[in-house]
């Protein structure tokens, strides 16, 4: 697998030049500092000990991206990588630093993110209407700047408008961004957290639920319940999520199934490549 490069959405914001390893300083990880601003809020502990055992054997492959400040650097892009590089025990870390306003550190924090995914909708939501407030945005500049259309980005921040125990729900992946956009088409708050709990315990599909939302009075049978899987197929499958740091699903019995591997961002899939090279070694 090639090198991974920077989020294409910061090439905007590094300066012109086709020699950026000459721009990159190890910087000590004590006087970097991180992102007070930074949108993403849930750092999966299993996935930053997995990104921190890759860095052990291949060190830090994408340099930070920092802002020189009262002698101290502080991160603008990269933060992930500078929590797994202090588990892994390192001393300094790849930077390039920049000169950037506070907009441009939102900005940049908020497209290597989004670019990524590794924003849960709601934090990919609340990041985007803060960094619309603090530039003065309106939505038709914001998504030029995010890469997005304007009806996406609309899309993106009506979720702001559902009940808190729904956006929860999103938060904790118990409902997608797609179950999300459609129970944020709906106007009465009830209906909403009525059909996100029957999206919960059905199982339902987006498209179900879209077909459900357009009826007056919803109703469904519920779907038999999934079988629960042996012991030992339960301890299998969380063993390899604890190795991967990835959502895995194991499905069937002892002589026959399958296993899914899910993964959601660039750093995810690194590290799934870097457990298959340390297996196949």
């Amino acid at each position: 697998m090639k090198k991974m490069g920077l989020g294409r959405g910061l090439d905007a914001l590094l300066p012109e030049t086709n020699d950026l390893d000459n721009m990159v300083s190890m910087i000590a990880v004590t006087e970097i500092d991180r992102n007070p601003d930074q949108p993403r809020r849930d750092f999966d502990e299993a996935a930053l000990q997995t990104l921190a055992d890759s860095i052990r054997t291949a060190g830090v492959l994408q340099p930070l991206l920092v802002v020189e400040q009262n002698g101290r650097y502080r991160i603008v892009a990269g933060e992930r990588r500078f929590r797994a590089a202090r588990i892994a025990g390192l001393d300094t870390v790849p930077c390039i630093v920049r000169d950037f306003t506070a907009e441009e550190q939102m900005e940049a924090a908020l497209i290597e993110n989004v670019q990524r995914e590794d924003l849960n909708p709601i934090e990919e939501a609340a990041a985007v209407k803060q960094f619309m407030d603090a530039c003065h945005y309106t939505q038709e500049q914001a998504a030029k700047r995010l890469g997005k259309s304007r009806p996406a980005l609309a899309n993106l921040l009506r979720l702001l408008s559902l009940p808190k125990v729904v956006q929860d729900d999103v938060i904790a992946g118990r409902l997608s961004a797609g179950h999300a956009r459609v129970l944020a088409g709906l106007e009465e708050e009830r209906r909403q957290i009525a059909l996100a709990q029957m999206v919960i315990l059905e199982g339902l599909s987006v498209r179900e639920l879209e077909k459900i939302a357009a009826q007056p009075n919803p109703v469904i049978k519920p779907k038999p319940a999934p079988k629960s899987l042996p012991l030992e197929l339960q301890d299998m499958q969380n063993r390899m999520q604890e190795t991967f740091g990835l959502r895995t699903q194991l499905k069937g019995s002892r002589k026959r199934g399958k296993i899914i591997l899910q993964y959601y961002s660039e750093d995810e899939l690194e590290r799934l490549y870097q457990c298959l090279e340390r297996l196949e070694g």
